[in-house]
């Protein structure tokens, strides 16, 4: 997605050989051009998936899911990653270690959400060691409900999340794959395969 680069390579700062800032547009900033066009992206790519829900993580997988949620008129339900007050009834919880924050979190949605009638679509914002996706995979598989696949905004494709992932037969649809960011330089999957 060309728009995608443009931003990451415009805007990203690379912060050391693991680590992509794209706080300007992505995660704490949102350019809402760039999520609609995120949206629809994911949208034509799983249109014919059956998506019935959308399942993302607080907070920065939310905009591009509501965003794709909207063209494909389907609701959008974000796991947690506190705990609530409100959230409390038939919980699906798994962990999920941060390896950006250092921590190790719980994440949680109600089951009332789901039923084993649902085939869910997983949007996130990276994809790096792949235990953000493992773990909504995970809440899914508890509540029965099927799994259409994981929409990822930018894939690290260095690191080994997107193939365990894809070995395990899910499928993987990345909007930007990055191959590496040594020495402070974003270099682009599909640039790395010349």
């Amino acid at each position: 997605m060309n728009l995608l680069k443009e931003k990451i390579v415009n805007e990203g700062k690379v912060l050391n050989d693991h680590v992509l800032k794209v706080d300007s547009f992505l995660n704490h900033q949102i350019d809402p051009f760039l999520m609609q066009e995120i949206g629809k992206e994911f949208a034509e790519r799983f249109r014919e998936a059956g998506v019935t829900k959308i399942l993302t993580l607080e907070s920065s997988g939310i905009a591009p899911s509501v965003m794709a949620g909207l063209y494909l008129g389907v609701p959008v339900v974000f796991a947690r990653k506190r705990k609530s007050l409100t959230l409390s009834e038939n919980l699906l919880t798994a962990g999920v270690y941060s390896f950006t924050k250092q921590e190790e979190n719980t994440i949680a949605v109600s089951g009332s959400r789901f039923t084993n009638k649902d085939c869910v679509l997983i949007i996130d914002d990276f994809l790096a060691n792949g235990q953000a996706a493992k773990g909504l995979v995970h809440l899914l598989e508890q509540a029965g409900s099927h799994l259409a696949g994981i929409g990822i905004v930018i894939e690290k494709s260095f690191q080994d999340g997107g193939g365990e992932l894809r070995r395990k037969g899910i499928r993987v649809e990345s909007l930007t794959r990055i191959d590496s960011l040594s020495g402070g330089a974003v270099l682009f999957a599909e640039e790395a395969e010349v």
